[in-house]
């Protein structure tokens, strides 16, 4: 068994090894919005070596006050603009926004980890 992370107040573990078999389930699915605070932002459009409007206009949506990064359309699904499907990982990943750092370890996921287990093969029952 891999080193598991855990949170507390979570009644769950994750094994991030199971990253590398999953076809990233939580970069892809139902549509969706991916969130980006100003800070991060800023950063995504350094990494990738854009002004910020360039970027914004490139990569993201505004929905009521918030923003979003985009999504693609891929056989009836939905996927993250920068989930690389070829290497099944993350284009952006050293300054992916919160949202993304945080999972599987969301609030919402608390009471749904069947639903949770559903999305992510690295879910693992804390006793």
């Amino acid at each position: 068994m891999h080193d598991l992370m855990t949170k507390e107040g979570y009644p769950y573990a994750f094994d991030a090894s199971a990253c590398s078999t999953c076809q990233g389930k939580c970069c892809t699915g139902e549509s969706g919005y991916i969130n980006v605070n100003k800070a991060e932002i800023e950063s995504i459009a350094a990494f990738l070596n854009l002004e910020v409007n360039d970027f914004g206009t490139k990569y993201m949506f505004q929905y009521g006050y918030k923003y979003s990064l985009q999504e693609r359309e891929h056989e009836g699904s939905y996927e993250c603009i920068f989930y690389d499907r070829k290497s099944n990982g993350c284009e952006i990943y050293e300054v992916r926004p919160t949202q993304c750092r945080t999972f599987p370890f969301w609030d919402y996921f608390k009471t749904r980890v069947d639903e949770l287990k559903l999305e992510c093969p690295g879910i693992v029952d804390v006793e």
